[in-house]
């Protein structure tokens, strides 16, 4: 089983607080694990204020006041941008990993500075932490009605707002978020 490039979306009654409500894109799934970043719980801290905390400047008005995420329990003190591919010109930045389906998420300052300087990728979510399994971890909290699973759309992540991307990515599923369960059912 292979997940990325799919949301994960906590089901009601998630028993960590820490998901409850959370629809997570997963960058890398494979056989040591999982590695995703929370798409739906913005911080108490906006981009242009993340890029004056490392000395930098944010210079393109279409990201002020766009909002940092959560992007889950590890590594809470790190930046992590997800963002469309670049172009063949806009080059490639240092600490990027290229996921199937065509975004990228990238660790390195060289993106911040890229915006600093009004460059870098049109569309991008930025986050502080990500959401990690080890093997099997993932797999069985699947397996115990932890989480849905659906392909990934960018316009999910980068157009629609907030506060309806839980929904929206339920929708993808055709499920309406009132007739889920907190039960599993066992035939």
């Amino acid at each position: 089983m292979d997940l990325t490039n799919q949301f994960l979306i906590a089901m009601p009654g998630m028993g960590d607080d820490t998901f409850s409500g959370a629809v997570v894109y997963l960058c890398e799934h494979n056989d040591q694990g999982a590695l995703g970043l929370v798409i739906n719980k913005p911080i108490d801290l906006t981009l242009d204020g993340l890029l004056e905390k490392v000395d930098l400047n944010l210079t393109r008005d279409d990201l002020r006041g766009q909002p940092v995420y959560f992007g889950g329990p590890v590594q809470t003190e790190r930046g992590f941008v997800l963002h469309e591919k670049l172009d063949e010109e806009g080059g490639h930045y240092n600490a990027s990993l290229a996921i199937p389906g065509g975004l990228e998420m990238t660790t390195s300052r060289d993106v911040l500075e890229a915006l600093s300087h009004g460059a870098g990728p049109r569309k991008l979510l930025v986050t502080l932490g990500y959401s990690g399994w080890g093997a099997g971890q993932l797999e069985d909290e699947i397996s115990r009605n932890g989480w849905l699973t659906v392909d990934a759309q960018p316009a999910l992540i980068f157009d629609t707002p907030v506060e309806q991307r839980y929904d929206k990515a339920l929708a993808l599923l055709g499920v309406d978020p009132r007739m889920l369960s907190q039960e599993a059912g066992h035939a």
